[in-house]
């Protein structure tokens, strides 16, 4: 079963779509998309990460990294070389690529580096202050009317 039907679930939930979006994306397997080119994710702080891609023989001017709507997107485009016979063995892909990375709420992209063909994106988490959590205050000790109202003696 490559299917999961979230039907009724959607039934009962508002403003959930985006979840849909995501699920059906990570449904949806394309094996020669996923393999080129190679990357790696790693949590390098409590709420700090790192993209790393493998761009061997892509220049800095080649790549475009863009954020749109919770969309990472790392794009390769190679300028045309000479294919006048010289190669005898060509390992080294450099074809088009786009690469699509959904992001979690309120992560954002700090930087990108390239060092040794590699390319590093950073990002980090910024919560916003109204949504972390609070402490709230208990104001006077007394309460503002009396709780129990005394009774006669019988």
């Amino acid at each position: 079963m490559d299917r999961f039907d979230f039907s009724p679930l959607f039934r009962s939930t508002i403003g959930f779509d985006r979840l849909a979006r995501l699920v059906d994306t990570a449904t949806r397997v394309d094996s020669t998309a996923l393999s080129y080119p190679p990357y790696n994710i790693e949590k390098t702080g409590e709420d700090s990460y790192r993209l790393t891609m493998a761009v061997a023989g892509f220049s800095q001017d080649e790549l475009d990294i863009t954020v749109h709507e919770n969309t990472l997107i790392v794009t390769g485009k190679s300028e045309k070389e000479d294919e006048d016979g010289r190669y005898l063995h060509r390992g080294i892909a450099r074809r088009a690529f786009e690469r699509r990375f959904s992001l979690a709420d309120h992560l954002k992209v700090t930087g990108a580096s390239m060092d040794n063909g590699l390319l590093h994106v950073d990002l980090v988490r910024e919560v916003p202050e109204a949504m972390k959590p609070r402490q709230i205050k208990i104001a006077g000790s007394e309460p503002t009317r009396k709780q129990v109202i005394e009774q006669k003696a019988a």
